[in-house]
């Protein structure tokens, strides 16, 4: 053992916490990066939509799949699986992946070639005027990752109110 006295579980609830963190952190900070991109960095945009796509299939997805197997390891060790904040959990991140691969996976690869294709239309220095369509689809994908966040954040919160 690590820790004296530490038991496996422990060590599992912590995988299961660091795993949440690595996973969906970034998503607290994609409409800061995005504000600053659209505003100050126009010409990134396709970069950035890019580094969005590919954390979501080699961070995130990954990550989800760690979450789950975790959680259903310590709700089998613990026999908590009646408890509400099991149910929650287990049903949020099946909620939260089919937002991310059904949802943003196809919109990230939709705003990169949008973003690639708007900046390449402008000269120089000038700046970019993004088009009705790329703004809605940027939308779009905005409104789910808060969702997505907002679902995050209440797992969370139910986690470790629980009483059971």
């Amino acid at each position: 053992m690590l820790v004296a006295g530490a038991m496996f579980w422990q060590y599992i609830l912590a995988l299961h916490i660091f795993a949440v963190v690595v996973a969906f952190g970034v998503i607290f900070l994609y409409p800061l990066f995005g504000l600053i991109g659209l505003k100050l960095e126009a010409r990134a945009m396709p970069s950035f939509h890019r580094f969005q796509h590919a954390v979501h299939m080699k961070v995130s997805s990954p990550g989800l799949v760690v979450i789950m197997a975790a959680g259903i390891y310590l709700a089998s060790h613990l026999h908590v699986w009646s408890h509400f904040f099991v149910q929650w959990g287990l049903g949020a991140s099946i909620v939260i992946g089919g937002i991310g691969g059904g949802y943003l996976s196809p919109r990230e690869r939709k705003l990169a070639a949008l973003a690639e294709a708007e900046v390449a239309g402008v000269a120089g220095g000038a700046d970019v005027t993004w088009s009705a369509e790329y703004q809605a689809v940027h939308r779009q994908a905005e409104i789910a990752r808060g969702i997505q966040g907002l679902i995050a954040f209440l797992t969370i919160l139910f986690m470790t109110l629980h009483t059971g």
